[in-house]
């Protein structure tokens, strides 16, 4: 069984860090719950994006301070993977 086939990827992961995945219409409380996670995860990289500009515009940053903006952004990129995964999988096969 293929990731799709298996149902929609959540934009978290199970306890021991494996994908949790959705089988339903895409109707449901879980289904909700996940697209505004989504929505937070895009708006906090938008968000990141605009603070990482600002912090290396000011060529002053510490190794301390540009360490931490790439844990976030890492962080950050990890989960819009996610949803862009989530995403692709649910799009028609192209040429339908």
């Amino acid at each position: 069984m293929t990731d799709a086939e298996a149902g929609r990827l959540l934009p978290w992961t199970g306890p021991e860090g494996k994908p949790c995945y959705l089988v339903g219409d895409g109707t449901g409380y879980v289904s909700r719950l996940a697209d505004e996670i989504e929505y937070v995860h895009l708006g906090m990289a938008d968000d990141l994006l605009g603070h990482a500009a600002e912090l290396l515009a000011e060529r002053r940053a510490t190794s301390a301070e540009l360490r931490y903006l790439a844990l976030r952004l890492t962080e950050s990129l990890r989960d819009v993977k996610r949803v862009a995964e989530s995403r692709g999988a649910r799009l028609p096969p192209a040429g339908s």
